[in-house]
């Protein structure tokens, strides 16, 4: 497990091409708030907008998770911890005043870049 890339995988990279091809820049790879010891795949930070793109084996895809054959226990708790971490980052980060936009790996990219689109345009418009 360890050659399985933290970035730059092939969903992520599709992703980042639908958003770049839309005429959005964003930071890759990132921490949205630096005290917090989390990283995005997609940060903007004028935006205020965090993206992950989480893997369905890594992140317990409803739809796309398998349970492991070997050492499945711990498998199954690794899930669970990743799970309940993506949670609590969600919240801290929306605590922060973030937005925080989720996509599983076996989403469309365009449809993900779409949503994506739609959040970041609408949270730049200026307010009165």
């Amino acid at each position: 497990m360890r050659s399985n890339k933290g970035r730059d995988t092939s969903p992520e990279l599709a992703l980042r091409r639908a958003v770049h091809g839309r005429g959005l820049r964003y930071f890759v790879s990132r921490r949205p708030v630096k005290s917090l010891r989390r990283t995005a795949d997609l940060v903007f930070p004028r935006a205020k907008i965090a993206v992950f793109l989480d893997g369905c084996f890594w992140h317990g895809c409803p739809v796309h998770h398998t349970v492991a054959k070997t050492n499945s226990s711990f498998w199954a708790e690794k899930v669970t911890a990743n799970r309940r971490r993506d949670e609590e980052t969600t919240r801290l980060l929306g605590e922060a005043g973030w937005t925080v936009l989720r996509f599983w790996e076996h989403e469309d990219p365009e449809a993900a870049a779409r949503t994506v689109e739609d959040v970041v345009r609408h949270a730049r418009l200026p307010t009165s």
